[in-house]
């Protein structure tokens, strides 16, 4: 709000500096994020500007499997998080890396892991006909011998599958908090649940469903619901960890596969752009500003900021500073 280039570039959808959550002399949150701004301002959020990459795409499929694995324009068929679990967990934990969405992210995907992705805790379980129903819950269970490696495999990732289905659900039915997570909780409390009953996962990974903020028209009202939803439900989630005590061994990060467009269209709305925020958030991290905010000024040919941070300097710092 302290930099005029803001205003001449959004003049009828840009936020007036007396509608802001200040947070410092020249940022703000926008009005809805109440819960964003008490998490910076308890020094548990840390701003990176500028994230991005260079040649960027304006196609959600095509950043997003970027962003998902780290490497832009690579081709690189598993993700980031799913090398991550290969690395640091070559013993090949159980349901140590966890998706909760409606389908697998090629964020998880992995080369050894094999990740839990459930989305109903209730309704997790592995699917097949009655007359099947026997075999499939139970398992042959005595192929250990057979010399048959392929089918050894496949019976290893079932029986890990079944107990992963039954450890989720139980984490779930016993979970119960009075925490307000908001409209929208993008599946914070089930991962909660699973902290809470101290499953053997480390990486977690969800989404918020059906990208919602591609606002290209009339962003004013409809941006400030959705980030509402998002600063509501991760602040009842770093609420509900402090609860049962985990808090201090969580760090959450919130990216997304591309910014808006400074400038507002004509149909007060904006269009794909470039660079992003990225959110580190948690007890355990120093908050503040980090990195260089994008000079609007010096737009890209298609009138884009240019990113001053590679995103991928995000992932290094959390997997080597945190996941150790």
């Amino acid at each position: 709000y302290a930099d005029d280039t803001y205003y001449r570039l959004r003049p009828k959808i840009g936020i007036r500096p007396n509608k802001l959550r200040k947070i410092d002399d020249r940022y703000g949150f926008n009005p809805g994020m109440a819960g964003f701004e008490r998490l910076f301002k308890e020094g548990q959020m840390a701003v990176v500007h500028g994230c991005g990459y260079d040649n960027p795409s304006y196609s959600h499929f095509t950043s997003a499997a970027y962003w998902h694995t780290g490497v832009p324009n690579g081709g690189e068929p598993y993700g980031w998080l799913g090398r991550l679990a290969d690395a640091i967990d070559p013993q090949l934990t159980p349901n140590f890396l966890v998706n909760i969405d409606e389908r697998q992210s090629l964020a998880v995907r992995a080369a050894r892991h094999v990740p839990v992705v459930f989305d109903d805790p209730e309704r997790f379980g592995r699917k097949g006909l009655y007359q099947s129903r026997a075999l499939l819950d139970k398992g042959t269970g005595d192929n250990a011998d057979s010399g048959n490696a392929s089918q050894q495999f496949l019976e290893d990732v079932a029986q890990s599958a079944r107990q992963a289905s039954v450890q989720v659900r139980q984490a779930w039915n016993n979970y119960k908090t009075p925490i307000d997570y908001g409209i929208l909780s993008m599946d914070l409390p089930k991962v909660a649940a699973m902290i809470q009953a101290r499953l053997p996962s480390r990486i977690y990974h969800t989404a918020y469903r059906h990208n919602a903020f591609d606002t290209h028209v009339h962003q004013g009202e409809l941006h400030q619901r959705l980030l509402t939803y998002v600063s509501d439900g991760i602040a009842g989630f770093m609420q509900d960890l402090k609860r049962i005590g985990r808090d201090k061994d969580v760090t959450l990060m919130v990216y997304s596969e591309f910014g808006r467009r400074p400038a507002e269209n004509t149909s007060l709305g904006t269009d794909h752009g470039t660079a992003n925020h990225v959110y580190v958030i948690g007890q355990p991290v120093k908050g503040g500003h980090y990195g260089q905010t994008p000079d609007w000024t010096r737009l890209n040919a298609e009138g884009n900021v240019n990113p001053t941070v590679d995103f991928r300097r995000v992932y290094a710092t959390v997997a080597q500073q945190w996941m150790g």
